[in-house]
């Protein structure tokens, strides 16, 4: 109870400080190619329940039909403000609609697109126990997710082999042992990041 509160008081604070900002990098994003402004993916949330989460988008139009759904950081797919937002992670912002529709909390496991999570076992499907969040210790442990899949030719195989198993192994820590205490300290660190970024 006391972390729903949390989150939807600082997600509503966030969206009226970040407005004007938020709505900068809207503009940015329709001048710089054609499409929506968000992206809206598929991913899976508490209780295997689905929803769409809300991005800037940073790719070019329909670029989910034209390559994996991982992303590699020399990724043809991004755009040139894209390239830059995705730098600093501000693509991950809209997200705070989530949160304050109660899809996400701003801290937990990262929500996983379906395939990904068909491939759960029964020990890792206890990620689906709690909201999905924007950060978690997978986000501070792979703030460069994007440079480790850089010149793979295969990027949702290597995605699958080289970061997932640690992503998951850290949701589940988060899982067994979480507090709205662990919650501001795994946000301060993931801000501390993002600024040395």
């Amino acid at each position: 109870m006391i972390k729903r509160l949390f989150d939807t008081f600082c997600s509503l604070i966030g969206l009226f400080i970040l407005a004007p900002f938020l709505l900068i990098i809207s503009i940015a994003i329709k001048l710089d190619s054609p499409g929506h402004v968000f992206h809206r993916g598929l991913r899976i949330g508490k209780n295997e329940k689905p929803f769409r989460i809300y991005k800037f988008r940073t790719m070019i139009k329909d670029a989910e039909k034209l390559g994996p759904t991982s992303t590699a950081e020399d990724d043809p797919r991004i755009t040139k403000i894209g390239r830059f937002i995705r730098k600093y992670k501000l693509d991950e912002l809209p997200q705070l609609i989530n949160v304050l529709k109660g899809e996400m909390s701003f801290v937990g496991p990262r929500p996983q697109v379906p395939w990904a999570v068909k491939l759960y076992t029964q020990e890792e499907k206890a990620l689906l126990s709690v909201r999905p969040g924007i950060t978690d210790y997978a986000s501070i442990a792979f703030p460069n997710e994007e440079e480790i899949l850089r010149g793979s030719k295969d990027p949702d195989k290597d995605y699958m082999e080289k970061i997932n198993p640690e992503k998951v192994r850290l949701g589940l820590q988060y899982v067994k042992n979480h507090s709205l205490w662990i919650d501001i300290k795994i946000i301060l660190k993931t801000i501390k990041i993002l600024f040395k970024r």
